[in-house]
């Protein structure tokens, strides 16, 4: 069984930089696994459900990738299926950059695209090769339906539908751990409710101390 992951990514020229390396056999037992690298598993799944960001990255009609950072409230990244994932696409600087690469008619089948999601904080991510497609809401409403975000204060201009080819989590190597607010708040909370406790405490003490005290 060949890796879909690897059967994208290890082109000639890429296994020739391995074998100069000397990491071809190890990438050799990778292409042949029996990892099933093309369909999203319930890992895949909740990992992206959890993100509030992706780096997007795109080829121009002149072969120049680009590469764009999306962001949105976390969740926005929706699994739709074990092959597919899709997201509202928000109003940006309307460059519509990784938009006209994702619809340009240079290959049989465009729309050709690579996602990086991370999770700083544990030091994960996760690499996706998958071909892009632009949906309007007046050609598919239930699509966007399932993509609403509720209350999210953005201009959704159209929504991405990206099928996956393959996948690969990354070395967690190199990663420097950040933070959100949120996960900084959650961290900080048992600190912040002993710090609340012990003032109690003391005000307790402190006004036991008072009522004892001789009048002077």
């Amino acid at each position: 069984m060949v890796n879909p992951y690897t059967e994208i990514a290890f082109t000639p020229a890429v296994k020739r930089a391995q074998e100069l390396m000397g990491t071809r056999d190890a990438n050799l037992r990778l292409e042949t696994s029996d990892a099933e690298r093309g369909r999203l598993g319930p890992k895949e799944a909740a990992f992206l459900a959890e993100r509030d960001g992706f780096f997007l990255s795109s080829v121009s009609e002149t072969g120049w990738p680009y590469v764009q950072f999306r962001g949105g409230p976390a969740g926005f990244l929706r699994v739709l299926d074990d092959r597919t994932v899709a997201w509202a696409d928000f109003r940006g600087n309307r460059q519509y950059i990784s938009v006209g690469n994702m619809t340009a008619e240079t290959d049989p089948a465009p729309g050709k695209m690579a996602i990086i999601a991370m999770d700083w904080a544990h030091r994960r991510r996760i690499k996706l090769f998958g071909r892009a497609r632009i949906v309007q809401r007046d050609t598919d409403p239930d699509l966007f339906a399932r993509l609403d975000l509720g209350g999210y204060r953005a201009v959704v201009e159209r929504a991405v539908v990206v099928t996956v080819e393959g996948f690969d989590w990354n070395c967690p190597q190199h990663i420097t751990p950040r933070f959100t607010e949120a996960e900084i708040a959650a961290a900080l909370a048992p600190i912040q409710q002993r710090l609340a406790d012990l003032e109690m405490e003391n005000a307790r003490l402190r006004g036991q101390v008072t009522e004892a005290a001789p009048p002077v």
